[in-house]
């Protein structure tokens, strides 16, 4: 698949998730098979472009091709400036958010809130296309709520301003990520789309994926929360859709290792106070998928301070689960 001159190894995206896909998950993803992955949103206001979380979430260095940033704001000139600095900091694809349904993003007009606003959306696609000489994406949403899906138009008009790739994700701003995600607008959007399509929403099993694509005729689809704890869901899918039958299962001591080397990478990425505490609801996700573990335990992963006491009630979880097998 092509994004612009950007060839992708396949069609399996990871979404850009908050306080989520920061640059270990990405790779760990990457290695699993994502076939590319987006920043956490960054926003576009040049005050915050030095704090250190605003640097922390466009931080790519050493992650494996392609390196997208995804930005987020609702002026014109910022959004410009915002893709031209990162573009320059070293990303080869600049996403822009307009699909983000948060309160505080959709609050000051950002995010999926610009769909209603069809203009402004066509003056920031114009700007962000022509500031840089890199393929530009837009992540947007069905539409503001049920009565005022307007995703074709907004496709229409990324068209024009010479989008490279439209992820739609199946809702709209008002559904946030209730109640499920409908392809039905999707397929309507890639009929007839001459730009590449992206599926998005309640991806979460390999069947899934393979229904989705064969539905909808997207060029790719995009994982998001079902790739929490679970980023091996690439390989499955990728081994379904190019042989047919399910994979065998991951084994846990694969899952063990796999867990311990994401830890890991928090805490060199961000220090061992921050990286503890940012690890805590990734272990979590782990276990929500691998199983579940007793509460003492879980209260003692989610008290410990230090990167070895963490790492220590962790695998005693593993040990439990491999004494129970």
């Amino acid at each position: 698949m092509l994004i612009g001159s950007i060839h992708l190894k396949n069609n399996l995206f990871l979404a850009p998730m908050a306080g989520v896909t920061d640059r270990p998950f990405r790779q760990l993803c990457k290695n699993f098979g994502a076939g590319l992955t987006v920043s956490e949103m960054v926003s576009s206001n040049p005050n915050l472009r030095n704090h250190y979380r605003t640097q922390l979430k466009s931080n790519h260095r050493g992650e494996t091709e392609p390196r997208v940033v995804q930005i987020l704001g609702t002026d014109p000139e910022q959004m410009a400036a915002a893709a031209y600095y990162n573009a320059d900091q070293g990303a080869q694809i600049i996403d822009i958010n307009m699909g983000c349904p948060a309160k505080k993003v959709c609050a000051v007009a950002a995010g999926s809130a610009l769909l209603r606003n069809e203009s402004l959306v066509g003056k920031i696609l114009d700007a962000v296309v022509n500031a840089v000489d890199l393929p530009v994406t837009l992540k947007i949403r069905t539409g503001w709520d049920i009565e005022n899906r307007n995703a074709l138009k907004i496709s229409k008009i990324a068209h024009e301003s010479g989008i490279a790739a439209l992820t739609i994700h199946g809702r709209t701003r008002a559904c946030r990520f209730s109640g499920n995600a409908e392809y039905d607008t999707i397929k309507k959007i890639k009929s007839q789309s001459l730009i590449p399509i992206i599926a998005n929403g309640d991806i979460n099993s390999v069947q899934k994926a393979k229904a989705v694509l064969d539905y909808t005729q997207a060029d790719a689809i995009m994982i998001g929360r079902a790739a929490q704890g679970r980023p091996w869901i690439f390989t499955e899918i990728n081994h379904y859709l190019n042989h047919g039958e399910l994979l065998a299962p991951i084994p846990l001591a694969k899952k063990q290792i796999t867990l311990q080397h994401h830890l890991e990478s928090l805490y060199r990425f961000y220090g061992d106070k921050m990286g503890v505490r940012i690890a805590r609801k990734h272990i979590n996700w782990y276990f929500n998928s691998i199983g579940l573990i007793p509460s003492a335990l879980k209260h003692k992963i989610n008290q410990a301070h230090i990167p070895i006491e963490q790492l220590h009630w962790v695998n005693n979880a593993f040990k439990l689960f491999n004494e129970q097998s």
